[in-house]
């Protein structure tokens, strides 16, 4: 690295050594000129080595750089200024002309403290900690970008001199240049300038720029070592990239590679960089590259000839010349979607029709999802499921290898292993999610292109819904039939409504009083919410998870899941299509594992920011407190029901019967707005029951992938227990068996439609839920509305309900008294993802689906300003 350095004094001096004693080539020293017949140390270090030395006694004259003296600068062709201790105004002109900017020292922890005396305030104020800055300047006082800080303790006898020889001093020198530090401030120092991203260091006799750092856990240790000048250890090129490694043990990541010449490569290709064959063009590729000759030299029109050799960026190529070169590509190639990146990748006119070519034929893919498939030949097809965590983008084993069993209802053997999250999988899926948002893509892209995302996804899992719909089977029961339409009909539906919002989240401008006799604009921004927790139930497995993930992301968040325990395997098989579908890693993050170990760390997690739960009552209660406990994190709780249904004498009977049957064994009863009651008319009542009865007697119940199955098991053998138990507790307070009430003798965890009459209110089946195929009846007298109403609302619920009647006033009288957050009319179980969904009561609060779902996933950011 060609270094120019300004600046004085001892400290100037001793940085100088260190540049010089890491190989980098010093073209020149500025400093003050002698004074009183004595010259600077930093100059007289330089003579002794022959380095160019320049007294300058200003660079500036009435504001305006000196030409001469800039020229003299310019002359000796820094690639980088460093200036450790500069008491004179240095011009932006030199600032700015290296390719690589300046560094500067300042003995402060920036913000606190700018300017010439920072470490006299520091002492002034009484601070408890000091240190030091080192920065990017700019052509502000001390704001340039910050690449890195050190702090020290300031102790209580502390004086300007003793701070300084103590710890500004020799600190400060190390800093500068030495990459021997810890992860992450190697991580900072690359990531830290927005105009020249990245930090350098001679590699192999050359300069090499390192671009895109990430922190990561446990950095491979597998991978060709590479020897960085001053690190505490070689770095390892693997196939994610660059692994560097802090004194502190810890690692980093960098994707890219940038050479002097202006080419960059994939870290990962570094000892492959040009040594790939070139692959020989077919005639179309031939025509696609003739046409891209004319295009360059369309941009490059200084340049006579384009041949395999022309450089675009050493032929005078811009930033806006790339884009240009991209959209080109586009118009003559649009199934090649090219970033700019790429150009910066292959900078030669060969470089970049190979590169082109082999993205066509799709030889230059993204890096392939590895995914450890358990396969089975069910269904008339071949379903493949992931069945480890997700967590950054890839499949990875539980810490220690844990796992457990998943099975399936139909038969009560073990569909495969599934890796078991522990709490330090959790940590890391919430650090990647809290990377993904604050640093990484997705936080950075546009709205519209986060709604494409989303709409590929939806694609894909429509291509891949037979699947889906049977893993949905095998490990929750559902029947395939309403899997396929509803568990997993629905999931797409709601991807593809909330793909459609993600560019229409706007706030509004609001009139407020003027300061007069200035003016006031106050305007209002959504904003989302940042790391966002969801954890869902056994019921609807994929569905409830595109419920509260779509709006989730739609709002610009990133996620991390965890699945009930009982039914990980739709989730896992999401996590891939998330992959396939492109999005960045740490924006989709599952970890089936339990809800007392990961359930209970997401809701106490620091860096988790909302927390969306659907489940029982007694577990929302417990995430609720745990959430504000923790830091007051949004919640929204969906919870359990007891949803009544209120049926009029005057209804359409046929529809009642079909409907009422509807209501409570959709999905075999594991429906959380499930009819928990239904309330008959007097006079319909003994006519309802007959028909019900009939109706029950030819549901067929049976294997979930058999096309004629009506009724499939239950979810997990510990819920068929417990409809065994509730059941037997009806009997024993009173109610009337009509039928059912018992596990149906055969493998499997089967549980026979039950019919419950004469249910009293202050029975135990008439004010708890089910959440099984167990329909509960009460009668009500002619005309009485109020009453009905009255018993129908006595409840801790507010879920669901509904009402048949023909009588319109009747019917719109009932649904304004019901106190449920959805009231069906003449229908039921009929949502949409358009239509908001929540309750009311201990039923929870929140909203799923529609307009409102988005707000859940937002927060709300007033703006006023005067002018």
């Amino acid at each position: 690295m060609k270094i120019a350095v300004i600046g004085q004094s001892l400290f100037g001096q001793e940085v100088y050594k260190e540049l010089k004693k890491d190989g980098h080539v010093i073209v020149g020293v500025f400093t003050i000129p002698d004074k009183d017949g004595k010259a600077d140390p930093l100059g007289t270090e330089a003579e002794k080595d022959g380095v160019p030395v320049f007294k300058f006694p200003r660079w500036r004259l009435k504001g305006k750089a000196i030409d001469e003296v800039v020229e003299q600068y310019k002359a000796v062709g820094a690639e980088l200024n460093i200036l450790p201790f500069c008491s004179q105004f240095i011009p932006m002109e030199v600032i700015d002309h290296p390719r690589h900017g300046s560094i500067i020292y300042h003995p402060s922890l920036l913000p606190r403290h700018r300017g010439a005396s920072a470490i006299n305030w520091t002492l002034m104020h009484g601070d408890k900690k000091g240190g030091f800055t080192v920065f990017w300047a700019d052509d502000g006082l001390d704001t340039g970008p910050i690449l890195l800080q050190k702090e020290c303790d300031v102790e209580p006898d502390d004086t300007v001199n003793t701070i300084y020889k103590r710890f500004l001093f020799p600190e400060g020198i190390k800093a500068m240049i030495d990459w021997n530090q810890p992860a992450e401030a190697i991580h900072n120092w690359i990531r830290g300038n927005d105009k020249v991203p990245g930090a350098w260091a001679e590699v192999d006799g050359k300069n090499v720029t390192f671009y895109g750092s990430t922190l990561v856990d446990n950095g491979s240790t597998t991978g060709q070592p590479l020897e960085i000048p001053g690190a505490s250890r070689p770095g390892l090129v693997t196939k994610n990239g660059l692994i560097l490694f802090g004194n502190d043990g810890k690692t980093l990541l960098v994707k890219n590679l940038q050479f002097e010449d202006g080419k960059m490569i994939a870290a990962a290709q570094y000892f492959k960089a040009g040594s790939s064959t070139a692959v020989e063009l077919t005639e179309e590729e031939k025509s696609f590259a003739e046409q891209m000759m004319v295009v360059w030299k369309s941009i490059l029109t200084n340049v006579e000839k384009i041949d395999d050799s022309t450089d675009f960026f050493k032929s005078g190529a811009a930033s806006m010349d790339v884009v240009r070169l991209v959209e080109e590509v586009k118009l003559r190639a649009s199934q090649l979607q090219l970033q700019n990146e790429d150009v910066y990748m292959a900078t030669t006119f060969q470089e970049f029709i190979q590169m082109c070519v082999r993205k066509l034929r799709g030889e230059d893919a993204e890096e392939e999802l590895i995914v450890d498939y358990v396969e089975m030949n069910t269904n008339n097809m071949t379903i493949q499921m992931p069945h480890q965590l997700f967590i950054n983008g890839e499949f990875v084993d539980a810490e220690g290898g844990k796992t457990y069993k998943t099975i399936n209802p139909t038969n009560g053997e073990p569909i495969c292993d599934v890796s078991l999250a522990q709490i330090l999988d959790v940590e890391k899926a919430v650090a990647a999610a809290k990377e993904a948002f604050v640093e990484g893509e997705w936080g950075k892209m546009n709205p519209r292109d986060k709604g494409r995302l989303i709409f590929k996804l939806a694609d894909l899992m429509e291509q891949h819904q037979e699947e889906l719909a049977t893993i949905e089977a095998i490990d929750s029961g559902a029947v395939y039939t309403l899997a396929l339409k509803t568990h997993v009909g629905m999931s797409i539906q709601t991807f593809r409504y909330f793909a459609g919002w993600c560019d229409k989240i706007q706030g509004c401008t609001i009139p407020i009083n003027q300061a007069r006799p200035n003016h006031n604009l106050t305007f209002t921004k959504k904003e989302p919410i940042g790391v966002c927790a969801i954890v869902i139930p056994w019921n609807y497995p994929l569905m409830m998870l595109a419920w509260k993930t779509a709006a989730c992301l739609a709002a610009g968040n990133t996620v991390v899941l965890k699945p009930a325990q009982v039914t990980p395997l739709t989730a896992l098989k999401f996590a891939e299509l998330t992959a396939r579908a492109g999005f960045p890693k740490g924006v989709i993050n599952i970890l089936p594992g339990s809800g007392s170990l990961v359930g209970q760390r997401l809701s106490d997690h620091p860096d988790v920011r909302k927390l969306g739960f659907t489940g029982s009552t007694e577990i929302g209660k417990q995430i609720m407190k745990s959430c504000a406990v923790s830091n007051v994190k949004k919640v929204s709780l969906e919870l359990g029901g007891k949803s009544p249904l209120i049926i009029f004498s005057d209804c359409d009977l046929d529809k009642a019967v079909r409907m009422g049957m509807s209501s409570v064994f959709f999905n075999k009863g594991e429906n959380c707005i499930a009819a928990g009651r239904l309330f008959i008319e007097e006079s319909l009542h003994d006519t309802f029951v007959h028909r019900v009865v009939e109706e029950v007697k030819k549901m067929k119940i049976g294997d979930p992938l058999d096309r004629s199955t009506d009724h499939g098991p239950q979810n997990h053998k510990a819920h068929l227990d417990k409809l065994v138990e509730y059941c037997e507790k009806g009997v024993k307070e009173g109610a009337k068996l009509v039928c059912g009430g018992k596990q149906v003798s055969r493998p499997g965890f089967f549980f026979e439609p039950t019919v419950f009459t004469g249910v009293q209110d202050h029975m135990f089946i008439a004010i708890e839920e089910s959440f099984g195929p167990v329909m509960i009846i009460s009668k009500f007298k002619d005309g009485d509305v109020d009453g009905v109403l009255q018993r129908a609302n006595a409840t801790e619920y507010g879920l669901a309900s509904g009402v048949f009647t023909r009588d319109i006033s009747k019917a719109l009288y009932v649904s304004e008294r019901l106190q449920a957050g959805t009231v069906f009319v003449n229908t039921y179980n009929k949502t949409d993802v358009a239509a908001p969904f929540g309750g009311f009561k201990q039923s929870g609060f929140g909203k799923d689906l529609g307009q409102e779902a988005l707000n859940e996933y937002l927060k709300t950011k007033a703006v006023t300003i005067e002018y």
